[in-house]
């Protein structure tokens, strides 16, 4: 298993934060690596929300489905992902400060077959993929003045 652990600071609400980053839909617009998402439950975003997504990776289309597991809105929500490498669980929390918002990520990777051995190269690259993510993230969100839900 690999723990991936950050934070950073966004120069937004926490409720405008949290309502863009629990949308999945949104990602593609801040994250190179994912080119689709679809949300797959009626109705509006809460617990038990499933989203269906694509992402590359070494240049091939890779499947992923994303549960919402816990939804406390604006501080917080977890989520489940599965994919045929791995199964991520992971949390999002959502402080305000006078700062902005202080958004932390904590993710628990859990390789499959084959992939455990690339467990070592799985961790350095994950850390510094979710840390490019979401600095993408800070940077699409502070540019824009009026989010589009």
């Amino acid at each position: 298993m690999v723990r991936i652990e950050g934070e950073i600071v966004i120069d937004r609400p926490a409720a405008e934060v949290f309502d863009f980053v629990v949308d999945e839909r949104n990602e593609p617009g801040y994250n190179p690596r994912i080119v689709a998402a679809e949300k797959l439950s009626p109705g509006p975003i809460g617990l038990g929300t499933r989203f269906r997504a694509e992402s590359t990776a070494m240049r091939r289309p890779v499947g992923m489905t994303i549960e919402i597991t816990a939804y406390e809105r604006p501080r917080r929500f977890a989520s489940l992902i599965r994919m045929s490498a791995a199964d991520i669980q992971g949390t999002l929390t959502f402080d305000p400060g006078p700062a902005g918002t202080r958004m932390r990520w904590a993710w628990e990777v859990r390789l499959c077959g084959w992939y455990r051995l690339m467990t070592p190269l799985i961790a350095r690259t994950g850390r510094r993929q979710e840390q490019a993510t979401w600095a993408s993230l800070k940077q699409f969100l502070e540019a824009r003045r009026e989010l589009v839900p």
